[in-house]
């Protein structure tokens, strides 16, 4: 008895009742959580030689991730966890403009510590696969676990391109998933219909740019490798990777 009072006073106490600060919170733990999964995946299938090359183990991670992270922030904050997304939110008027750079900075923090994460997680494995040397590109980068980048024939127009329409049937598949006067998805089920989505997009336009989809995946992940050790060529357009 005196445990379970101990337990409520110690959930009213905790109890966040800001509503902005609770879809903050929220989103930062969604996005987080995404991203942790995202990589760790990635750092698998470049760091292990058993695992390297495995292209479906790293696009289930990714995809199963974005699942797990609408269902731990979707009912507070919408577990948008992509700027992209948000943006679209906003101009479809189903997401106050006042909130989106805040979203984004979250978003982009979550991704930052996701990254921070990952690196510790593996640490031992990436600096054994890189023989003590954090490069960008060359047959032992590392720097692509973290971040997305270009294959050595994409030029800067065809990687932008590949960019806009990867994302752009992402938005419009969850657009069309959400859209209740639309066929329905079941309820309860639309993280699953979003991660298949995301599947099948990893699964056909992964190979240009690695269909990253989300710049707050690849930004706080890239800032993370700028100042963990890998420098600022990871915001160059490198060619000749791997």
């Amino acid at each position: 008895m005196g445990t379970t009072s101990f337990l409520k006073r110690a959930r009213g106490l905790l109890r966040i009742r800001n509503q902005l600060v609770r879809e903050c919170l929220a989103e930062l733990l969604a996005t987080f959580v995404l991203i942790i999964i995202t990589l760790s995946s990635s750092a698998q299938k470049i760091t292990s030689f058993e695992m390297k090359g495995n292209l479906l183990t790293s696009y289930l991670g990714g995809a199963l991730a974005v699942m797990v992270g609408i269902y731990i922030g979707g009912g507070i904050s919408g577990a948008h966890m992509n700027p992209a997304f948000s943006f679209a939110m906003c101009l479809m008027e189903q997401f106050p403009w006042w909130k989106f750079p805040i979203f984004v900075v979250v978003q982009t923090l979550g991704s930052f510590i996701s990254a921070g994460a990952v690196y510790i997680l593996y640490y031992d494995a990436i600096w054994h696969y890189s023989n003590g040397t954090l490069t960008v590109s060359g047959p032992r980068e590392t720097a692509s676990i973290f971040a997305t980048y270009p294959a050595d024939y994409v030029s800067i127009g065809n990687g932008f391109l590949d960019q806009v329409i990867g994302t752009g049937v992402l938005m419009v598949g969850v657009m069309g998933i959400m859209d209740a006067r639309n066929k329905p998805v079941p309820k309860g089920l639309e993280p699953v219909v979003v991660a298949l989505l995301v599947l099948s997009i990893e699964s056909s336009m992964a190979a240009n740019c690695g269909c990253p989809l989300n710049p707050a995946r690849d930004l706080g992940p890239r800032l993370f490798t700028y100042v963990a050790g890998w420098g600022p060529e990871v915001f160059r357009w490198v060619e000749g990777k791997g």
